[in-house]
């Protein structure tokens, strides 16, 4: 159980990072890698946000294993 927990943490954690970066780069306000078709483009953000509120879903469920 203490294996399952962990991996959920991990991949929550990331899949919260992820979506914040998303919907930044979505937002123009992080404007890297310049190469990137997720630049200055509205649909990201809503993405972004979707994503990150399933990892933190991910990662409470994760924190509330015992």
């Amino acid at each position: 159980m203490a294996f399952l927990r962990a991996l959920l943490t991990i991949g929550g954690g990331f899949l919260v990072v992820a979506g914040c970066f998303f919907a930044l780069q979505g937002a123009g306000i992080i404007m890297w890698p310049p190469e990137s078709f997720m630049l200055a483009s509205r649909t990201w953000v809503t993405y972004g946000i979707i994503i990150a509120l399933a990892g933190a879903a991910v990662l409470l469920l994760g924190r509330r294993l015992r």
